[in-house]
């Protein structure tokens, strides 16, 4: 059975730092695409960043309202991702969510949810003014 956590959000002020992660248990971590999406209330969900499985030589990509603050990461090892978020921002506040796919590549499709089987459960982040 695939078990997907995420841990590590918070209460931050503006200007500093969290670094979320994320297990994936009960499937081949490093043949999956990951991402990480975020939801804050009363809005969509909206895809932050994706890295590509390791078996591939796939891009990784941001959203443009992350791009240069959060960075991505994946130690296939610990079957954990990471999500290193620098520079938070109070517009940064929502539920961050960990996804899976079986896929290699991200694609340029990666921001949709529908294209993720896996989820966790989401960790809270707040960014006070």
């Amino acid at each position: 059975q695939v078990q997907v956590v995420e841990s590590g959000g918070g209460l931050v002020q503006a200007g500093g730092s969290l670094r979320l992660s994320c297990t994936a248990d009960g499937l081949s971590f490093d043949d999956y695409t990951m991402a990480w999406f975020r939801q804050a209330p009363g809005k969509e969900r909206e895809g932050i960043s994706c890295i590509p499985s390791s078996a591939s030589n796939g891009r990784t990509y941001y959203a443009d309202s992350v791009k240069g603050r959060f960075t991505v990461s994946r130690d296939n090892a610990k079957n954990t991702l990471y999500l290193q978020m620098n520079s938070l921002k109070p517009e940064d506040t929502a539920m961050y969510y960990c996804a899976a796919k079986s896929s290699y590549y991200c694609y340029v499709t990666w921001s949709r949810p529908s294209q993720f089987g896996y989820w966790g459960q989401g960790t809270q982040v707040t960014v006070s003014s």
